[in-house]
């Protein structure tokens, strides 16, 4: 029961307590006093009416002229004259006035005795008769009725006015304990918020000053613990001159992207800095570092350019610089290399190197289950004829199958098609919580599209045309419709992937939106997933998950481990959970520095009570490294593959 109600009901009792007491003792000592009254007035008309017979009580018609006359002149019962010798009634008058609407309970409750009097009427000195008057109470219980409403309304009123009042105070007072409340519940959501202006109550004053101290706390805390796990990333991850990734961290990758059969195919782009030795000697180290620094920039902005942003740019040894791009459609690709050849050239032109070409690069295509060691084999010897040949470029040993499947409209009718009838066929994989008892934590819903044949055509193969044709926020409502569809026949939490175009602006979450709003008891056994790599600006993400909080449905990310400067923001987002990047976690119980990162990450989300959930867990050596450390969750071929999704 809220304080308020307490506070009402307590008003109520203490009103009714006060008005009963006040009715016993108040109503007592009228009784006794109005009854007095009745009683001496009653004896006194009984005396003046015997006096007054007295020298008329032989006298019928004069007797009665004068009982008459009084009992008409007030408030009356009965008079009644007896004569004393035959006790024969020489006159009687009776009335009962009116109640002047009071109640009968009331006059059962008071029971006032009306005054009763008498008087002898005497003949010489004979006493002749006995004169009886009774008044009747009438006046006085209207008197006490009417004072008694007036004294509840009285207490009322001012019970009333007291409870406003105390309301009011209150609500003032304890508003900071409705903040602390809010703290508590934030600090659920893993945010941390601080009370700012404290409250004058000294009471409520050590309150919040003790709960601002342990939320600046565990704030300080986790900063410092994030601080510390973003420089060790940095450190085992990222190259000191330029800041893109290193060769370890570009070899996780790689291996992480040749596995994932999500993906399915790539582009593996190697460039070399032509004679770094000699321009060392010629120009100074302080000059070529200049030279590295300005490819690296540039390679950034192509990828930010042709890529979005998506794939990794590593700096793998010396002057060698490496991209592995997504599935993109060849022309993007094309696109990509032309206009580095462009840029390549002003690097001689402006003098940061005295070599022409500055660089070459080669770039060969790659598909799951390719080895690293291939891939790289036939970059490097796709680089050498470009450096024999003294050319920017040299072209992809492999030949790419230009086939009517890769053809642009027939992708496009293809992919119309799908949308169009919403007939993605929904894959799933489960999660696991990590534990021997394998039990289900959601799973994970996956898209292929089904041919004419019966053919299953996984992601990998027609999400770059997706991406390319535009069609990624259309196909996320559409995924999303036909999961909430499929959620109708079971009981099953399931995750949904679905990219950044469909978070970019308001109006694109609103319209993703709107099937949950439809579904919204579907709403809370679902939860929304961003790849790493797609995050829109961290208030959009901030937008996005109060809205979902508001349908019931969470909010995770995905991949993660390549930008892993954003684990600052994670305390105000919010998140369901965050899973981690499949490279960081392939052979983890063989390499200690991923052990070391993942402790790391564990101990930075466990201090905001984020699950931690590994991706592409395949051996049972890794998932025991990954029970040890503590991970809420796991997925991958060690359990289970992916498969048509069944609803349980």
């Amino acid at each position: 029961m809220s304080l308020y109600k307490k506070l009402v009901i307590g008003g109520c009792l203490f009103t009714a307590v006060i008005f009963c007491g006040n009715v016993y003792v108040t109503q007592e000592n009228a009784r006794e006093q109005y009854h007095n009254q009745l009683s001496a007035h009653a004896q006194d008309t009984a005396t003046a009416l015997g006096l007054s017979l007295t020298a008329n009580i032989d006298d019928p018609v004069t007797t009665e002229l004068m009982v008459n006359a009084i009992f008409d002149s007030g408030y009356f019962y009965r008079i009644r004259v007896t004569d004393i010798r035959t006790h024969q009634v020489l006159i009687e008058r009776n009335n009962v006035p009116p109640s002047a609407n009071v109640p009968g309970w009331f006059v059962r409750l008071v029971h006032l005795d009306p005054g009763r009097g008498e008087a002898t009427v005497m003949r010489g000195w004979t006493q002749a008769a006995q004169v009886e008057v009774i008044s009747h109470p009438m006046f006085a219980l209207s008197r006490l009725w009417h004072g008694l409403l007036a004294s509840f309304l009285l207490l009322s009123g001012c019970s009333l006015v007291f409870m406003l009042l105390t309301a009011l105070v209150l609500r003032g007072l304890l508003r900071p304990l409705d903040f602390i409340v809010e703290q508590a519940t934030a600090i659920s959501r893993r945010e941390f918020l601080t009370l700012p202006t404290l409250p004058r109550t000294p009471e409520l004053r050590r309150v919040v000053e003790a709960t601002n101290m342990m939320v600046t706390g565990l704030k300080a805390r986790f900063s410092e613990q994030a601080s510390r796990i973003e420089t060790l990333h940095e450190e085992a991850y990222s190259d000191s001159l330029t800041g893109l990734k290193n060769r370890r961290a570009f070899d996780i990758r790689l291996q992480s992207w040749l596995s994932d059969d999500e993906r399915q195919s790539g582009y593996l782009l190697l460039l070399r800095v032509q004679d770094l030795v000699g321009l060392n000697q010629r120009l100074g180290g302080a000059r070529t570092d200049k030279l590295l620094q300005a490819v690296a920039v540039l390679l950034n902005e192509l990828q930010a350019q042709y890529l979005n942003n998506k794939g990794v740019l590593a700096r793998i040894r010396g002057g060698e610089f490496a991209i592995i791009a997504p599935p993109v459609i060849a022309q993007q690709m094309d696109n990509l290399t032309t206009a580095l050849s462009r840029q390549l050239e002003s690097l001689y032109a402006t003098g940061l190197s005295d070599v022409s070409p500055a660089a070459c690069f080669a770039r060969v295509a790659f598909s799951h289950g390719d080895t690293p060691q291939t891939v790289l084999m036939q970059a490097d010897q796709a680089l050498t004829r470009a450096e024999t040949g003294t050319q920017f470029t040299a072209e992809p040993t492999t030949t790419r199958e230009d086939n009517n499947s890769d053809d642009h409209h027939h992708w496009l009718n293809r992919l119309e098609r799908v949308l169009g009838q919403e007939s993605f066929e929904l894959f799933s994989q489960p999660v696991y919580q990590c534990n021997k008892q394998k039990i289900i934590l959601h799973r994970k819903i996956l898209a292929r599209i089904k041919t004419d044949n019966g053919e299953i055509i996984p992601a990998g193969r027609f999400m770059p045309w997706v991406h390319h044709l535009g069609l990624s926020q259309r196909m996320d409502i559409v995924m999303l419709r036909q999961t909430l569809k499929a959620m109708e026949k079971g009981t099953d939490h399931l995750a949904l992937s679905i990219s950044g175009e469909s978070v970019a602006d308001d109006a694109s979450i609103n319209a993703l939106l709107q099937p949950l709003k439809q579904a919204r008891h579907l709403a809370n056994r679902l939860t929304l997933e961003l790849d790493e790599n797609a995050l829109p600006p961290p208030e959009r993400i901030t937008v996005l998950v109060h809205k979902l909080k508001a349908l019931g449905c969470g909010l995770g990310i995905q991949h993660f481990g390549g930008r892993f400067h954003l684990i600052g923001n994670l305390p105000q987002w919010g998140l369901a959970w965050l899973k981690v990047d499949s490279g960081f976690i392939r052979n983890i119980d063989q390499e200690e520095d991923k052990r070391l990162f993942i402790e790391a990450t564990y101990w930075a989300t466990r201090q905001i009570n984020l699950p931690l959930i590994a991706e592409r867990v395949e051996t049972e050596g890794e998932l025991q490294v990954l029970e040890d450390i503590g991970l809420y969750g796991a997925m991958g071929r060690y359990f289970n593959d992916a498969s048509t999704f069944t609803q349980s």
